[in-house]
């Protein structure tokens, strides 16, 4: 599951509508929403995801959090490495290597490392 899949179906479950329901409103298939929530499909366009803001009523501050949650919710990611320092390419390497053996706190920590470099930009 993607954050993007987690959030979508959160906001889902909380006002109680069904993948089908929702999934018609949007005019997309329920494969496909459903593919979307678990982290099967790439990035939704940004077309749909201003849908599902309006679907839900999403507003200032939400919006932006879900428009970041797509952001980084591509399930298949690539890393260009080229031309970075030769440590870019290890620690690409390296988390690609074990990403599946971190736990939820390891994900948590490196999560909060990168968001804290991140801000400091």
């Amino acid at each position: 599951m993607t954050p993007f899949g987690a959030r979508i179906r959160e906001l889902r479950e909380a006002r109680g509508v069904s993948l089908a329901d929702m999934a018609a409103e949007l005019g997309i298939s329920s494969a496909y929403l459903s593919a979307l929530e678990h982290g099967k499909r790439g990035r939704p366009s940004w077309y749909l995801i201003q849908r599902i803001i309006a679907y839900f009523n999403i507003i200032w501050d939400d919006a932006e959090q879900l428009l970041g949650l797509a952001r980084i919710s591509h399930p298949r990611v690539t890393i260009d490495t080229s031309g970075l320092d030769p440590r870019a390419t290890e620690l690409a390497n390296r988390l690609a290597l074990s990403i599946q053996d971190l736990d939820a706190e390891a994900l948590d920590e490196l999560i909060r490392v990168l968001q804290s470099r991140q801000a400091r930009r």
